[in-house]
């Protein structure tokens, strides 16, 4: 699918986006262990998170949807902690590293084999970071080339281990205490820098016994989890793409309801601001342990600015929209230690570089960090998705930014995590 961008002078309206992506995820497969049945409110639309219905609905977990007082609710009819079956056929992630990379951690303690793979990208991905820390506690898993999906996964009884992630990741960390939610003894998790903490809020949610402490999590195994109503907010990855969207154009006043504010991804909103976007929080609540509220964007001048060390890392998803930002600011963006973009559906150093020069932009790139000077002008052209749902939404907004038409590529890989992208950004552009 072709989709073709003309330029916008302004956005306005009022919008949500879809429920989180990250946490859809853990909220999917925590209520497929738990004991009874969970209604989950605005489960993410995207087609990641169905790969994870899909896996678990193949390990005996059922699932519907339905509509309650107008909104769609996702009810898990949980099997509790020991009531996973031995799936019948491969488990396909699809195009999803976070279904395969946490479920693993599930699978690891099961009394049965597994299978699991996914598309073309996901098993170019590796998985050693998993595979290494899951052997420790004692699952035996086998894998092409020792670190490529396939992956049969041998479970089996576990125990708790002492683990330093040798990089920051959110998912490595995640698959770590689901497996150690199974194993004996406790099992403990030191992060080189924070990163999300979204399955340490939904575990203590339903009943886990976990234990915070800076940049270290304790876990101990064999709690038995309970179904509970869960909420997911606005995916503010995906409210990136329309406040970056807001800052290129020349009048904006944007409204978008009911987004994450999970202090681990704020950082998001801490950098737009200190670039000059004027952004406003309007309402802000606790529900299921996650922060949510409404943002209002206005007509903005950005700065630019550095991205690095920790920032980096709890901004990786936002890179390909935050360099398009870089090329209009007055001062460009420079971002350090993003070496963990080359592993993700795409080599996203490279394709937003390849990107970048075909709309006429100047963009300097290293193996772990990408420096776009700013005041430059993009130019209307034929870009390519790469089958990377990140890149394919990030440079449909900067062809708001261009100086004619714009055409992108394979547009339906926005579809994994945000189906409605092209219906909203039409709706807002003027």
């Amino acid at each position: 699918m072709i989709e073709h961008i003309s330029p916008a002078s302004g956005i306005h309206g009022i919008i949500t986006v879809p429920g989180d992506k990250s946490i859809s995820h853990r909220y999917a497969m925590l209520a497929g262990i738990a004991a009874g049945d969970t209604k989950i409110y605005n489960y993410s639309t995207g087609a990641d998170c169905q790969s994870t219905l899909s896996c678990m609905e193949w390990l005996g977990v059922h699932h519907e949807f339905t509509e309650e007082d107008e909104r769609r609710v996702l009810i898990v009819h949980g099997v509790g902690t020991r009531g996973l079956q031995e799936p019948t056929q491969i488990l396909d992630a699809g195009n999803s590293g976070s279904t395969i990379r946490m479920l693993s951690g599930i699978l690891a303690a099961q009394p049965f084999r597994t299978d699991i793979t996914g598309d073309a990208s996901l098993v170019k991905r590796p998985m050693r970071r998993i595979m290494g820390p899951l052997t420790e506690m004692g699952a035996h898993i086998e894998a092409t080339g020792e670190q490529f999906p396939p992956l049969t996964i041998h479970g089996g009884p576990l125990h708790g281990i002492d683990y330093t992630l040798p990089v920051p990741s959110a998912q490595v960390k995640s698959c770590v205490l689901l497996a150690g939610l199974y194993a004996d003894g406790e099992t403990v998790v030191h992060e080189p820098v924070a990163t999300r903490d979204h399955t340490e809020i939904a575990l203590r949610e339903l009943g886990a016994e976990v234990r915070l402490q800076p940049r270290t999590v304790r876990i101990r195994g064999g709690a038995q989890l309970t179904a509970k109503p869960l909420a997911v907010p606005g995916d503010i990855s995906s409210a990136a793409f329309f406040l970056v969207a807001a800052c290129l154009v020349k009048e904006a006043d944007l409204t978008i309801a009911d987004v994450g504010l999970n202090p681990t991804r704020a950082a998001l909103l801490d950098v737009l601001r200190g670039m000059g976007a004027a952004i406003k929080p309007l309402h802000i609540e606790q529900v299921n342990g996650e922060l949510i509220g409404t943002l209002q964007i206005r007509t903005s001048h950005i700065k630019g600015g550095i991205i690095e060390g920790a920032t980096t890392a709890a901004l990786i998803d936002e890179i390909p929209i935050l360099a398009v930002l870089g090329a209009i600011s007055q001062e460009g963006i420079l971002v350090r230690d993003a070496a963990e973009l080359r592993v993700k559906e795409t080599d996203r150093i490279r394709t937003i570089e390849e990107n970048l020069r075909r709309m006429g932009i100047t963009v300097k790139t290293t193996p772990d960090s990408i420096e776009v000077p700013g005041r430059q002008r993009f130019h209307a052209a034929a870009l390519p998705s790469y089958g990377d749902h990140r890149i394919a939404m990030a440079f449909s907004v900067a062809a708001l930014a261009a100086d004619g038409a714009s055409s992108m590529e394979e547009a339906e890989a926005a579809s994994v995590s945000f189906p409605e992208f092209y219906k909203i950004l039409r709706q807002i552009s003027r």
